[in-house]
């Protein structure tokens, strides 16, 4: 790894104290830090403080991004971050050493300076994934460069410090594992059990949740997880939680159709189908598009794609939160209807359906087994 830490390559690159300061504050916001004191006694640390001595510490940290059963969605999104951007990770906190899409390197060149990476700071480098990983025929429904997925990932992580599987697919198995799973795709803790692993699930992940998790591991280490390995910073609450709809909501206001005179009021959309009241992420915080917008503000219900098995949650146009039993959901049928009613059945129903992640597990074997 460099010698230097982070600060001595910053300087030596001209970055002046005050672009210091301001890249630490950018750093503390994307890792989703907030004052904590050392001990139940002691002064609360400031986030940003936290990130200079970090900084003024720590060595950039190596990066193999392997890339699976996916869409190339999270590369994608992550290259859009804002704050931090993909350059300022590259450039001020991150040395990426493999990622077949982002490389200038192609074919047997590029697999050579992974392999080099690996080498080099063997037991030292983050390895990310991205994707689900098949199983069935003996894994020959993924293979890069004539090597089977399950292959590249044992080999990979057995050097990995941690990994970060981003995405649906790497952190449940995402669509490829949905029912009837015909490669048998896995998430990479059903497969992986010796390495910390984070899970940043969603389809795609967050870009500033992926960056924000990165940083903070490079800069604190394994940042407090849920009991599906989630960041807490980040999956500590459910899109209803934040929902700018959720006063419609508590109100008894729900859109009935996407055209209808609800919709366009703005009405919560749970009977269109909206998962968010047991879906856990930030979107309704962070949002996408450097905060523009996300797919409830903008009139569609939230799909759970953070959740464990989301595709095969029932419908995702029915007026319901995944995944419910069958007897909730007779319940919710019962509610709809009854005017203001309705407001109310469906917040009991979610309390008692919106039970925290370790609940979930049973609804995802991937994580039961990691468990």
């Amino acid at each position: 790894m460099p010698e230097k830490t982070i600060a001595e390559e910053l300087r030596g690159r001209g970055i002046s104290r005050r672009e210091f300061l301001k890249l630490s504050g950018i750093l503390a916001g994307a890792a989703g830090l907030m004052e904590a004191p050392i001990h139940a006694l002691a002064k609360p640390i400031n986030p940003v403080e936290r990130v200079i001595q970090a900084l003024q510490t720590k060595q950039r940290a190596p990066v193999i991004w392997l890339e699976f059963q996916d869409c190339a969605g999270c590369t994608e999104a992550i290259s859009r971050s804002q704050a931090p951007t993909l350059v300022d990770l590259v450039l001020n906190t991150l040395t990426i050493e493999y990622h077949e899409t982002l490389s200038a390197a192609a074919g047997f060149q590029a697999e050579e300076a992974k392999q080099a990476a690996m080498k080099k700071y063997a037991g030292a480098y983050v390895l990310v994934v991205e994707g689900s990983i098949p199983t069935g025929d003996g894994g020959v429904y993924c293979t890069v460069g004539g090597r089977t997925a399950v292959d590249l990932l044992q080999e990979a992580a057995a050097g990995a410090a941690a990994i970060i599987a981003t995405g649906n697919c790497a952190s449940f198995g995402g669509i490829p594992k949905a029912n009837p799973n015909p490669t048998t795709a896995h998430s990479v803790m059903a497969l992986v059990k010796d390495k910390p692993i984070i899970n940043i699930p969603g389809c795609p992940a967050i870009p500033e949740v992926t960056a924000g998790v990165i940083v903070n591991y490079v800069l604190f280490g394994v940042p407090e997880l849920d009991s599906l390995k989630r960041p807490v910073a980040f999956y500590g609450n459910t899109i209803h939680d934040r929902c700018l709809r959720r006063p419609f909501y508590e109100a008894g206001k729900f859109a009935d159709s996407f055209d209808g005179v609800g919709a366009r009021q703005g009405w919560c959309l749970y009977k269109l189908g909206c998962k968010g009241p047991t879906t856990y992420n930030a979107c309704a915080t962070i949002k996408w598009d450097a905060g523009l917008s996300f797919p409830v503000q903008s009139g569609h219900p939230c799909l759970g794609c953070s959740q464990p098995d989301f595709w095969d949650g029932g419908g995702f146009y029915q007026g319901q939160s995944a995944p419910l039993s069958r007897p909730a959901l007779a319940a919710a049928a019962a509610a709809v209807g009854i005017g203001a009613a309705v407001g109310i059945g469906a917040a009991v129903i979610n309390r008692s359906q919106k039970t925290h992640p370790a609940v979930e597990m049973a609804e995802a074997p991937d994580a039961k087994e990691a468990k």
